[in-house]
């Protein structure tokens, strides 16, 4: 049953170290908005579960650790570019 509150989302309960809760909160205000928070926690669980799912879909076609790594030409961040690319599709 999908809760009419919610949509397709859930309500959940974590418990995670205080102090690393309360870090996370301020960046993601500082970034985004307080309001941001459950959104910034989702694309984290995105990401993670995205990157397993590339992982195994490399390793079942045998192309794990054909990839050489790369070093950029010029220093990046990956998380501005990310973000960058996220906000491009609102």
């Amino acid at each position: 049953m999908v809760s009419l509150l919610y949509g397709n989302k859930v309500k959940t309960t974590i418990v995670i170290d205080k102090k690393l809760w309360e870090e996370f909160k301020l960046k993601v205000s500082e970034e985004r908005g307080i309001r941001e928070l459950s959104q910034a926690i989702e694309e984290l669980l995105e990401d993670e579960v995205l990157g397993q799912l590339v992982v195994r879909a490399l390793s079942d076609m045998g192309l794990m650790g054909k990839f050489k790594s790369i070093k950029p030409l010029k220093p990046t961040n990956a998380g501005e570019a990310i973000r960058e690319l996220r906000d491009s599709r609102s």
